[in-house]
């Protein structure tokens, strides 16, 4: 009776009412997302272009030090040879850097670099900036050209780790020694790391590097590494590129299983083999995913970010993943590009077993590879796999493993964040910054006792077809994408010298 004496006099029904008060909440905080912070050029502040004649030269540098196959086969075997080379062609390209009285050099693990720039203001703390100089081993099969060669083709410079990180090893050095020829010195002490065996999980570089530091009692304000980077037509939906700046990494899990039974003839074969038993084990791991976990971390913040990114109404949706988030989980998880994001992944790598077609074989071995999401834990994943595989006949090894790392701020007041974010707006032409987790693993995750405001990003330039040449077959970089590259960390390097963050933008809306 009360509920139709009020729908006679003209009100909405109960149902109707909230209906449109949720769809008021959902399109308020759709088009009520703040902006980066307001920059200010700072006083005196200089912006160092290049002339066409250094930036022919930035590409001449690049060419020569991807001809030098620095590469990692494994934790017990590199190209030393080509190490050594690289030192001393650094040494040869940037006279600047080395002759430098403010800018002290140490080689460390005898093919690591460490280089210390000592600001003009001793009070700034100091931030870092690395790369690594190792690459993955690659044959002239399958390759359009050598993957040694730093050919030049149609706009491109091919070859192994011109994305894949010795490019931002030389584009960082090729910065410091323009801003040397101008007679530039920083306010803000800095220093570079090159490791050398990144590829080969960083423990003779890296670490070492970092444990110098340590001993010397350093603190960093902020450290910058490779990570993820511009993405063009990567993320389906959005109207234009768009950076996304690691702020955390996935941790990782090496195991090994391995089966052993009585050998026997193949002529009378038990019912299951060692490789019948492992392989149902491998196949259980395959066909029962770990959980999907998409809103446990700080991917969800990547899309919220983005949001205004999307085309309506999938701006609508982004905007609101307190609510959507079971519909926008199930739709990354279908391609394995974004299925990375909303979980730990599984990846059977490797397979042993059998010498000879008529012995049945006394043992079989596998290698899984997990990359762990945020939200969980080494031991949290063994308890699944072991709970997944259900057959105490597998035995579990656990080799290197290691959790995820901490989520680094991105708030408007992180400043290391905001000096990236707004060094990629400077270069990348305002384009929108959003953060984001790094599936793969870096060196950063040795320096977790200098600083936990940690940044992987690589400043070049994917589309969706440019993903698999990482690694993979034709890695190669455009000449202009690698331009912008050194752009950045010329740009970077200034940034970095202000010596607070403008007010955010709450703060200025409560004035």
């Amino acid at each position: 009776m009360g509920r139709c004496s009020r729908c006679a006099r003209g009100l909405l029904p109960l149902p109707l009412a909230g209906l449109g008060l949720l769809v008021a909440v959902l399109l308020l905080r759709t088009y009520s997302s703040p902006g980066p912070p307001d920059w200010a050029p700072g006083e005196g502040e200089q912006r160092e272009e290049a002339s066409a004649e250094e930036r022919a030269r930035w590409k001449e540098v690049l060419k020569g030090a991807i001809r030098i196959p620095t590469v990692s086969f494994s934790e017990d075997e590199q190209n030393t040879t080509a190490l050594g080379e690289f030192t001393e062609y650094i040494r040869k390209v940037f006279p600047g850097i080395f002759s430098c009285s403010f800018i002290q050099h140490e080689i460390i693990a005898d093919y690591s670099h460490l280089f210390t720039v000592q600001g003009s203001n001793p009070q700034l703390e100091p931030y870092m900036m690395l790369a690594h100089l190792d690459v993955v081993p690659a044959s002239d099969e399958g390759w359009d050209h050598p993957p040694f060669s730093a050919q030049e083709v149609g706009g491109y410079i091919y070859g192994r780790g011109t994305l894949d990180n010795k490019g931002s090893a030389i584009g960082l050095l090729q910065a410091l020694e323009l801003l040397l020829k101008r007679k530039h010195r920083p306010r803000r002490s800095f220093y570079v790391g090159l490791g050398h065996d990144e590829e080969i999980s960083g423990q003779k570089g890296a670490r070492r590097i970092a444990a110098k530091l340590e001993s010397r009692g350093a603190r960093l304000s902020f450290l910058t590494d490779e990570g993820l980077a511009i993405l063009d037509g990567v993320i389906q939906g959005l109207s234009r590129p768009i950076a996304m700046v690691g702020t955390t990494e996935k941790g990782a899990i090496t195991l090994a299983l391995s089966v052993e039974t009585q050998p026997g003839h193949s002529s009378m074969p038990p019912r299951e083999t060692s490789i019948g038993i492992l392989a149902a084990a491998v196949s259980r791991l395959e066909q029962n995913p770990m959980p999907n976990l998409f809103g446990s971390g700080p991917e969800k913040a990547s899309f919220e970010q983005l949001a205004s990114e999307f085309s309506f109404p999938i701006n609508v949706i982004m905007s609101n993943l307190w609510l959507f988030s079971p519909l926008v989980s199930r739709i990354l998880e279908r391609k394995a590009s974004s299925n990375a994001i909303v979980r730990t992944t599984t990846a059977v790598a490797m397979f042993h077993a059998g010498v000879k077609s008529n012995i049945i074989p006394p043992s079989a071995g596998a290698t899984v590879n997990f990359r762990i999401h945020p939200a969980q834990t080494v031991d949290e994943v063994m308890d699944i796999v072991t709970h997944t595989i259900g057959d105490k006949r597998v035995q579990l090894t656990v080799g290197n493993a290691f959790n995820p790392l901490p989520v680094s701020p991105y708030d408007e007041k992180s400043f290391g964040y905001q000096i990236v974010g707004r060094t990629i707006r400077d270069v990348f032409s305002d384009i929108p910054v959003a953060p984001g987790v790094c599936v793969g693993n870096t060196d950063s995750r040795h320096y977790l006792n200098l600083t936990r405001n940690i940044y992987r990003f690589s400043p070049i330039w994917l589309k969706p077809e440019d993903l698999s040449r990482i690694h993979g077959l034709n890695e190669r970089i455009s000449v202009q994408s690698y331009e912008l590259l050194v752009q950045f960390y010329l740009r970077l390097i200034q940034n970095a010298d202000v010596e607070a963050l403008p007010m955010p933008h709450s703060e200025v809306h409560e004035l």
